[in-house]
């Protein structure tokens, strides 16, 4: 009986040393986030490459508006290689009340219900909400985002250093091309 019982508080600190363990693993978010000043345009500077983006070449944004149900309306829009509008809608839901910073965001819905819920952790945030940075918590995504077109220099250097201290590595974002900016083509953030 004894030996039982100090089996099974093994297993249990393991257990929860093991989640602990993961979590803090998975990069930080900011302390909290004002929906109210969330909401908007935001022009995507870089990401992480992803094959649900791939069609998309310029001029990404995502639209955020709050609704009633507390739930969040998103509009991505891009051009792809054609000059096309490529749009996707969505809906994002907060899964952290806490600190507004962990959502989940589905673009895919079947007879109203909203289905392949994925993971949207807003991990960096500029004080006068000019930037964003989303990401994931195993990093497989990643994005920056920008009330502009473009950042300045200081904020650039500000988000690779947010990136790096969250365990994402800056290389792996590839500039947007913005039509008004001077980007040409897709290139490195470093």
């Amino acid at each position: 009986m004894i030996e039982a019982n100090l089996l099974s508080a093994l297993l249990l600190f393991l257990f929860a040393f093991g989640s602990v363990a993961q979590s803090k693993d998975e990069p930080e978010t900011v302390e909290r986030v004002d929906f109210g000043r969330y909401a908007g345009l935001w022009y995507e500077i870089a990401k992480i490459p992803n094959r649900f983006q791939r069609k998309c070449y310029r001029d990404t944004t995502a639209n955020y508006k709050l609704r009633d149900d507390g739930r969040i309306s998103v509009l991505n829009r891009c051009i792809d290689k054609e000059g096309k509008s490529i749009e996707a809608s969505g809906l994002a839901k907060v899964i952290d009340s806490d600190t507004n910073a962990k959502l989940k965001v589905s673009f895919v819905s079947l007879f109203g219900i909203q289905l392949f819920w994925g993971d949207y952790w807003i991990i960096g945030l500029g004080d006068d909400y000019e930037y964003a940075i989303v990401g994931h918590p195993a990093r497989k995504y990643g994005w920056i985002l920008s009330r502009k077109r473009q950042l300045s220099s200081e904020d650039l250097e500000k988000i690779k250093s947010i990136l790096r201290e969250r365990g994402y590595n800056p290389d792996d974002f590839a500039f947007t091309v913005q039509s008004k900016t001077e980007s040409k083509g897709t290139q490195p953030f470093n």
